[in-house]
């Protein structure tokens, strides 16, 4: 695997450090190398959050980037804010299900997941951030689904045990929502 740069970036509260983090404990497990620079605003709900994540097989020499391999915008100002940061023929993940605009860039892969939409039917909107991580997964696989579950096992408390069902099927709605078919119905209709 070469190094990957990723950015996710929302709202605090959409789980959008968490994605970050999840990942590299996951690519630690993993035997990787990474780097998480978290950036949010003072607000405990509702401002800006993104962060910076590095994951390689060789030590990180820098964890900040100006150009993504890959990126999760989970709302409108984040996509505003970063889509031009994209790398030309990298990927581009963002929740439609509260973006209602297109994507304007050609030189990138772009998947409209319906995020919340997502996580709502599978009964917990919560989870929409894990729905989203699934879709990267699927198109990047930088560590397995199995990695990820394992951390979240070993970090939720015990009172949350009974949420990694939950998780899993997220992340698997994620993945089947950036589906060849899937993606081709979204963008004709």
């Amino acid at each position: 695997m070469k190094m990957q740069d990723l950015l996710f970036a929302g709202f605090g509260g959409q789980g959008v450090l968490s994605m970050g983090q999840f990942l590299c404990y996951a690519a630690m497990a993993e035997g990787k190398e990474v780097s998480w620079v978290p950036s949010y605003g003072p607000e405990m709900r509702g401002g800006t959050a993104n962060c910076m994540v590095v994951v390689a097989n060789e030590a990180v020499d820098c964890p900040v980037f100006g150009s993504p391999d890959a990126g999760i915008m989970m709302n409108g100002p984040a996509l505003d804010k970063f889509e031009k940061t994209i790398r030309p023929g990298g990927i581009l993940i963002y929740n439609s299900s509260i973006i209602d605009r297109s994507v304007s860039r050609t030189d990138i892969s772009v998947y409209p997941v319906p995020a919340n939409d997502i996580a709502t039917s599978l009964g917990r909107g919560q989870v929409a951030n894990m729905v989203a991580l699934g879709a990267l997964l699927k198109l990047t696989p930088i560590v397995k689904v199995e990695s990820i579950l394992n951390v979240l096992k070993k970090n939720f408390p015990e009172s949350k045990q009974h949420l990694l069902t939950l998780n899993l099927r997220a992340m698997e709605a994620g993945a089947e929502s950036v589906s060849r078919d899937y993606v081709c119905e979204r963008m004709a209709g």
